[in-house]
């Protein structure tokens, strides 16, 4: 696998916002997408829509626009996978990554229920891949799927590109430092998944369960 392909600066520079709706639909839609740079996708397409990127050439109305139709037909896409191939992914994956990922997606669902799930999934890494064909496998009801998803998806496309937006604006030079800002992003985001494979690893149960 290419390393531009998880590079966001590089992603952008290359496609524009084309690039940013495909990369988003591959993403919250296809299992094969599990492994692609969606958080920081989205910080780095703000950021590079502000006036800290002289003579950006992304628009912020458009970079929003892409970010959002990515999301939410992604994630439409993927509870359709799951309703046609719902045995195969109850069953699981052989990708410890994947598998469990699986595994908290399940425990979102009976934990927080269908609503709350979905919205949440759309902040963790991975599980936000999973999750959407993981709700349609296990019969989420399609008018509550695609009302939340479509909150959910919101909020973390609209949220995280005005993030990196607002950075742009406030901070001058920041895109000077663009390489340890999504570096800070993406291990953020990848902690709690990281904490999810450890204790899977060690057998430990999650805490209050």
């Amino acid at each position: 696998m290419s390393l531009a392909l998880l590079d966001p600066a590089t992603l952008i520079a290359t496609f524009g916002a084309i690039g940013i709706f495909v990369i988003l639909f591959a993403e919250t839609g296809l299992l094969v997408g599990f492994f692609l740079p969606g958080d920081s996708l989205l910080f780095t397409a703000g950021l590079l829509s502000s006036s800290a990127a002289a003579g950006a050439a992304l628009s912020l109305p458009w970079v929003l626009l892409a970010a959002a139709g990515g999301a939410l037909v992604g994630a439409q896409t993927g509870y359709l996978i799951g309703r046609r191939a719902g045995t195969a992914l109850r069953e699981g994956s052989p990708r410890p990554g994947l598998l469990a990922a699986m595994d908290r997606s399940r425990r979102l669902l009976d934990r927080y229920g269908h609503r709350r799930a979905i919205v949440l999934a759309r902040f963790i890494p991975v599980v936000r891949t999973v999750l959407n064909p993981m709700a349609g496998a296990l019969g989420t009801p399609a008018r509550v799927f695609v009302r939340w998803q479509v909150i959910g998806g919101l909020l973390w496309t609209v949220g995280l590109v005005l993030a990196g937006y607002a950075l742009g604006n406030t901070v001058p030079g920041v895109d000077r430092y663009l390489l340890p800002v999504v570096a800070l992003i993406v291990t953020v985001s990848l902690l709690p998944l990281a904490v999810e494979i450890v204790k899977r690893r060690r057998g430990t149960p999650e805490a209050g369960r």
